[in-house]
């Protein structure tokens, strides 16, 4: 079921209704109807994968169990490696197979041998990276002793199944959603007001930024061969906007929708294309992601402790991983890895951690450095989205050689004016709006003046998304 669809615009306020007004007697009703709701919410795709859902959920929430009374050290790692050895090998099955096989066979053809092997027809299942990570950074934190394990099977389930960010994310923690599930829950008016509001930034964000720029996008990286340089450029360009506006607008709907019934997800995205440096950027991109890796492979890895090879090594490799972790596709690795290189200077010269405020911190403007630091950061990022949204290695690079061809300073072929308007307006609410979690979060202007506001935002995402059809999320297929 999509955010931006109108089975999700008839699905949340009768669950909403359900959830504070019927099932609201008992904690454990209350519970039991959120993993209902959950699994209705993600049936609606393709009821089938249910069952991988709950074959995760039972496995971690047994081994949880089983770590509980583990006291050997070989039993608690021979449990903790059958959690990690099947979540893992899920996810590559369903998500890596086809990759490694394809692989194998050019290898074979490589070196003259004439083998083919004949891959799976196999549907990934949506969110599957995300909740296969939840769920596994449950078991590593309870063998950790970091989290006392779960007896209280309905609750792990929603928290693994908890429908706002089951397909996209945050990445949640279960030492920071679990323990939400256990406590009652009132309804909260002033909370569910600032969730409405963050789930119109989140539309506003998807429907008319990101799909907006997606008519354009799409056009130029299919038909590249046909567009000259700044054409190029601003087909990379409006890709850019997009994936920010289609996958932090998803958090910001899946955010919003969490209060609405009470919790509090954390924040995933932090304005990052006003980073001044690529660290800052990594720290303010897709956090669940980026913070989960440093934790479960950066730090076990030997972090940035140690010799500079060692250094260099887990940078690599977590970015390497990242990159693999959204696709089985070679773009995605040399995406990863060209954010490895871009950040290695940084680490070397241990100014990695330069910037860690908002950038123009209490003033209205930013320092020539800052800005000259913004620009060349967004430039570095968005050569890197190239090959993200390129459909092979080839397309990527016939793709920069065009952008970068002599045409890149004539006239574009495409230049759609209102929607240049519509993105300019967006930003500067976005860095005027750049101290908080959302850009509306705080609204203290007169009130007449702010419902203006949302009924110019509805007008938008009402217009914008009755010219188009819906479209599904980028990171739907990760």
């Amino acid at each position: 079921m999509l955010f931006n669809s109108f089975d999700f615009a008839l699905y949340l306020p009768i669950v909403f209704i359900l959830y504070w007004f019927v099932f609201n007697k008992q904690l454990k009703t209350q519970n039991a109807f959120l993993v209902i709701a959950s699994y209705v919410f993600y049936g609606w795709w393709d009821w089938r994968f249910l069952s991988l859902i709950l074959f995760s959920t039972l496995v971690d929430f047994s081994i949880g169990l089983y770590l509980s009374k583990a006291k050997k050290v070989k039993t608690r790692k021979l449990l903790l490696w059958t959690s990690i050895i099947v979540n893992l090998g899920l996810l590559g099955f369903f998500k890596y197979f086809n990759f490694f096989i394809d692989n194998l066979s050019q290898s074979f053809h490589f070196f003259g041998q004439d083998m083919t092997f004949t891959g799976l027809e196999i549907i990934l299942p949506v969110g599957i990276s995300f909740y296969t990570f939840q769920t596994l950074s449950y078991t590593i934190d309870v063998y950790k002793g970091k989290l006392e394990p779960t007896k209280d099977f309905l609750s792990f389930a929603a928290f693994v199944s908890f429908f706002p960010q089951l397909v996209a994310g945050p990445i949640e923690r279960a030492k920071h959603l679990l323990p939400q599930f256990y406590k009652n829950r009132k309804f909260d008016y002033a909370k569910a007001v600032d969730g409405m509001r963050q789930i119109l930034w989140g539309l506003f964000k998807k429907i008319a930024i990101a799909d907006s720029c997606a008519v354009f996008a799409n056009d130029i990286f299919n038909n590249y061969e046909t567009y000259n340089g700044s054409t190029l450029f601003i087909g990379a360009l409006f890709f850019t906007l997009q994936i920010y506006g289609d996958f932090s607008g998803y958090s910001d709907i899946a955010i919003g929708t969490s209060r609405l019934f009470g919790f509090d997800l954390k924040r995933n995205f932090a304005y990052p294309y006003f980073s001044r440096d690529i660290a800052e950027f990594w720290r303010r991109w897709h956090i669940s992601l980026s913070t989960w890796f440093r934790d479960y492979l950066y730090i076990p890895l030997g972090g940035s402790r140690g010799g500079t090879f060692q250094k260099v090594r887990n940078t690599f490799i977590i970015f390497i991983v990242s990159g693999f972790w959204h696709g089985a596709n070679w773009t995605f690795i040399i995406w990863g890895f060209l954010n490895a290189l871009y950040f290695l200077p940084l680490l070397l010269r241990n100014k990695n951690r330069v910037y860690t405020g908002n950038i123009a911190e209490g003033k209205l403007f930013p320092s020539f450095k800052e800005f000259r630091g913004m620009l060349i950061t967004f430039a570095l990022t968005l050569i890197a989205w190239v090959f993200f949204r390129a459909e092979n290695i080839n397309h990527a690079f016939a793709y920069l050689d065009g952008m970068f061809s002599a045409s890149l300073f004539s006239l574009p072929e495409i230049r759609p004016k209102d929607v240049f308007v519509l993105i300019f307006v967006f930003f500067c609410v976005e860095w005027f709006g750049r101290d908080k979690k959302y850009a509306l979060e705080y609204l203290n202007f007169n009130k007449y003046l702010r419902w203006l506001l949302y009924v110019i935002i509805i007008v938008l995402v009402y217009l914008f998304g009755s010219n188009s059809e819906n479209v599904e999320f980028i990171y739907f297929q990760f």
